[in-house]
């Protein structure tokens, strides 16, 4: 099936990987390596792309740029 290894095979590992690490580890690296595959994945699709943001991405650059500054300015009068 997978180059000589058979589905029991894959289980038993697997078991033996529960035992030792846990579920809340496994739930954990699962997550953080889901997180690193998606974060792949977007940094690919950005660089194939030419590099130009849509207009649309630029208003929402910005926007999110003035909401930062505003933040930052009320910190600054109330300290």
């Amino acid at each position: 099936m997978f180059g000589g290894i058979s589905i029991w095979q894959l289980l038993i590992v697997f078991a033996i990987l529960v035992l030792v690490f846990g579920t809340k580890k496994l739930k954990n690296l699962g997550s953080d390596l889901g997180g690193a595959v998606k974060g792949f994945k977007e940094a690919v699709d950005k660089d194939t792309t030419d590099g130009t943001k849509t207009e649309d991405a630029q208003k929402e650059e910005m926007a999110q740029s003035k909401v930062i500054d505003s933040d930052v300015k009320k910190d600054d009068k109330s300290a």
